[in-house]
């Protein structure tokens, strides 16, 4: 285990919540959800192995800045992940899944697994879990699935809003500019 980026945020109480991705493969999807999770404070794990470099533009140019803003922890894998790490609650991704992502009742502490964009995660994994934690995002019959970064995006501010958005900055006025 590796921890590449971290660092320390003062005064607020960050969530305890971890995104991991399972060998993700595309590193704009990866550059964004490292910025996602900056910007809701949850720590990203990275399972190896890793369909790019971690030096890969497209990866820094997708995270922007916030590279320095997220706690990123690189896995050499799966199993090394699940033994080493001390995590209270796993939900895991899939588009088989039976219970959709917003039923569930979230808490701090609470970890989401997502599979790589071509083949999601392993049966395996599934199937080693409790029904009831494995979640999809509801979507039209006839499409399969959607873009990893995306679907991280979903459940996370989901995730995040059941948690009473801890941790966030107060809320803009009307006269504040929403956008940068």
């Amino acid at each position: 285990m590796v921890k590449l980026w971290f660092f320390i945020r003062e005064a607020t109480k960050l969530l305890a919540f971890n995104v991991i991705l399972v060998e993700p493969e595309i590193p704009q999807n990866t550059g964004n959800i490292i910025r996602l999770c900056a910007n809701v404070g949850a720590t990203l794990h990275l399972v190896k192995p890793l369909g790019f470099e971690l030096t890969d533009s497209a990866l820094r140019r997708a995270s922007l800045d916030y590279s320095d803003l997220t706690n990123v922890i690189i896995h050499d894998s799966l199993e090394e992940f699940l033994g080493t790490t001390s995590i209270d609650r796993i939900f895991a991704t899939s588009s088989q899944a039976n219970t959709s992502y917003h039923c569930v009742q979230y808490q701090d502490g609470d970890s989401i697994i997502f599979g790589s964009e071509s083949v999601g995660l392993p049966s395996t994994l599934l199937d080693s879990l409790p029904t009831q934690n494995c979640i999809s995002i509801p979507m039209m019959p006839a499409n399969r699935s959607l873009n990893l970064s995306n679907a991280v995006a979903v459940t996370i501010y989901e995730m995040w809003r059941q948690l009473e958005f801890r941790g966030c900055r107060p809320f803009a006025t009307k006269t504040a500019q929403y956008f940068s």
